[in-house]
């Protein structure tokens, strides 16, 4: 069984990945893409953190 506690950071965290999405799409539009981004979302649409720490190094 889920505390609140639990519930509301499941939320915050939901909502921090909504913003950091809004943010991307932005400067996509303001910058265009380039191949490190594409291979983050790549990996975060997978949600393989793994290999988002081996493209951030």
């Amino acid at each position: 069984m889920t505390t609140s506690r639990q519930h509301q950071e499941a939320h915050g965290i939901g909502q921090i990945e909504k913003q950091l999405k809004n943010q991307s799409e932005a400067a996509v539009e303001l910058q265009g893409e380039n191949n490190v981004d594409q291979e983050i979302i790549s990996a975060a649409i997978n949600n393989d953190s793994e290999e988002l720490d081996e493209i951030l190094e």
